[in-house]
C-alpha cells in the first residue's frame, strides 16, 4: 500500500472529527508524534492518539485546509492553514506510512511564531482537558 492510499484514509478520518478510535485504527502501536511546542517525540500509538486528537479540536476549526499535498512513495507532505483567535496560522503535516498504510511517523512544523504560541497555548488546554 502507498503513502496515497493511507493518505486518503488519513483525510477520510479528519473529515469525520478525528476520533480517537478512527485514529488508533490508521496507527501503528509503535509510532511517533513530533510536536511543533513539545522538545520530545512522543512515542507509542496513545501519544500520538492523544495529541492528533486534541490538534483535531483545536486546529481543525470550520477555517482548518490543506492547501498543498507532496507525496512520495511512504511519505506525505501535506500544507495547511487555519486561523485560531484571529492568528493565521501557517504548517506542515509530515506523515510516514508502512506498506499497510498505518502511521507511522507524524511531524508537525508551524509558523509564524504568534502562530505557535496559539498553538501551545490551545494544545496544553486541550491536553490538560483530556486528562481530567
Amino acid at each position: 500500500m502507498s503513502a496515497r492510499e493511507g493518505l486518503a484514509t488519513w483525510h477520510k478520518v479528519i473529515e469525520n472529527g478525528s476520533k480517537p478510535a478512527e485514529l488508533a485504527a490508521i496507527i501503528r502501536e509503535d509510532a511517533s508524534f513530533h510536536s511543533p511546542v513539545v522538545h520530545t517525540p512522543q512515542k507509542g500509538r496513545d501519544l500520538v492518539v492523544a495529541y492528533l486528537s486534541a490538534a483535531g479540536q483545536t486546529l481543525g476549526n470550520d477555517s482548518f485546509t490543506y492547501v498543498r499535498e507532496l507525496v512520495d512513495d511512504e511519505n506525505a507532505c501535506l500544507e495547511f492553514t487555519t486561523e485560531m483567535d484571529g492568528i493565521h496560522v501557517n504548517g506542515i503535516d509530515l506523515i510516514r506510512f508502512d506498506e499497510k498504510g498505518m502511521i507511522t511517523d507524524f511531524k508537525v512544523m508551524v509558523r509564524p511564531l504568534k502562530a505557535v504560541n496559539k498553538v501551545w497555548e490551545q494544545m496544553a488546554a486541550m491536553l490538560e482537558r483530556m486528562k481530567g
